[in-house]
């Protein structure tokens, strides 16, 4: 069992950069694969980026590739997603989610454990 609790969003202007973190409660935090989702006022949920459990394995849509982290802190119980050169299409709130399996990213089924949401908005 995980809860995730994001933090970190927020009002910046375009072509700046936010940091998100999401904590996990529970013991099993680095058996799971972690990734972000996120969804735009009348737009479907979409993926964003995945790291796995073992290696760090990292994984990104199209549209954030280069410009967006995803990284983990076994640790700390805790993943991050780095945020740079943001744009307006950027904004939406944004969802951490957990599963043991990797592939269920991009799968049609979603991750067993999710975030309540944190909200990103981008100026232009």
């Amino acid at each position: 069992q995980l809860t995730l609790v994001e933090s970190g969003g927020g009002l910046v202007q375009a072509g700046g950069s936010l940091r998100l973190s999401c904590e996990a409660s529970g013991r099993t935090f680095r058996s799971h694969a972690m990734g972000w989702f996120r969804q735009a006022p009348g737009k479907e949920r979409e993926f964003v980026a995945a790291i796995s459990s073992g290696d760090g394995d990292k994984y990104y849509a199209d549209s954030v590739k280069g410009r967006f982290t995803i990284s983990r802190d076994n640790a700390k119980n805790t993943v991050y997603l780095q945020m740079n050169s943001l744009k307006p299409d950027d904004t939406a709130v944004y969802y951490c989610a957990a599963d043991r399996e990797l592939s269920i990213y991009w799968s049609d089924l979603p991750p067993r454990y999710w975030g309540q949401g944190t909200q990103v908005t981008v100026s232009s």
